[in-house]
């Protein structure tokens, strides 16, 4: 088939949220973040627009050069990577953009949980579990950082050490005891 009766367009298999639907900060809710995380998310956004992207577009360049275009995979998996890149940068500078940065450091009582404590606790089993309150970006819990809107860290919040709190789950409320709080490094 002619190329002239073939519609080309960026969004053929653009099938993904738009940027603001992508992990959406709930109203009223501030971006608190930690500097490590401040730092992570600018090494990212600094990667992608320095490293990644002008790569994929070199490689778009050349693939374009091969002529035609509606079956020509480099060509059309470089564009769709391109937009991926390009969502995420956007995503990545709204977000550095709204950001608050709370250094845990710097927290002058060391005695209650805050935004930015590293907190061993206990279930009513006697487990012990350590986890950083961190911000809404940061979290990962397989390295044992929660966002400090989750319910394990709203629970926490303003606890001291040896207070036992609530924590809401979906098998019902469970009694937690909150063993050691530390500041420091995220």
């Amino acid at each position: 088939m002619s190329k002239a009766f073939v519609k080309e367009t960026d969004a053929d298999d653009d099938t993904e949220l738009p940027d603001d639907d992508i992990a959406a900060i709930p109203a009223g809710v501030k971006n608190y973040m930690t500097p490590q995380g401040y730092r992570r998310m600018q090494d990212e956004r600094r990667r992608l627009a320095r490293e990644e992207r002008p790569k994929v577009v070199e490689i778009v360049s050349w693939a374009a050069g091969n002529g035609d275009r509606s079956e020509n995979g480099d060509y059309l998996y470089g564009k769709k990577r391109l937009r991926e890149i390009d969502r995420r940068i956007r995503f990545l500078t709204k977000r550095l953009e709204s950001a608050e940065l709370v250094d845990p450091s710097r927290q002058a009582r060391h005695d209650q949980v805050f935004f930015g404590a590293t907190v061993t606790y206990a279930n009513q089993h006697g487990a012990e579990k350590t986890v950083t309150i961190v911000g809404i970006d940061e979290s990962d819990l397989d390295q044992g950082r929660v966002s400090w809107i989750s319910p394990i860290a709203r629970a926490l919040l303003k606890a001291r050490e040896g207070d036992v709190v609530e924590l809401r789950t979906p098998a019902g409320i469970e009694q937690i005891e909150v063993i050691e709080i530390r500041y420091g490094a995220a």
